[in-house]
């Protein structure tokens, strides 16, 4: 077996600091940058998180690390039955002048036939992420 890495990006026309500022939250991130996507997020403990998506999906999210230097934070769903064998994630925000950001979502999962389904709710998540970060 193998891990497939699905990798997209996305362009926001907000600086770096402001999409970290929400991307970074790991308590209450999801919510705020993906209003219409994730409904709710609940801490469990200081590292685990409890997400709750608009189409009913609840997933328990492990925060694996956060680095306010990189603009990069990495966490993995755990212990649901929604997880496949291996789920883990990453987002990173790149500066591409002072009003402009890079969003980086990668995500490993096995096995990697389900690759292809998770890549098509990244491409959602990420169009709502942009919507909502996008300054106005």
């Amino acid at each position: 077996m193998t891990v497939a890495s699905v990798v997209r990006e996305i362009t926001i026309e907000a600086s770096a600091d402001d999409v970290w500022a929400v991307i970074g939250d790991f308590a209450e991130g999801p919510p705020r940058m993906a209003p219409d996507f994730v409904v709710k997020t609940e801490l469990a403990s200081a590292d685990v998180r409890v997400v709750t998506f608009a189409n009913g999906v609840v997933a328990r999210e492990r925060l694996i690390s956060r680095d306010d230097e990189a603009h990069r934070i990495v966490w993995a769903v755990i212990g649901d039955t929604m997880c496949p064998a291996h789920d883990n994630a990453s987002f990173q925000v790149l500066a591409e002048g002072e009003h402009r950001s890079r969003l980086v979502w990668i995500r490993d999962v096995l096995p990697d036939e389900i690759a292809q389904s998770f890549a098509a709710t990244m491409d959602q998540g990420l169009l709502v992420i942009r919507e909502t970060l996008t300054a106005t």
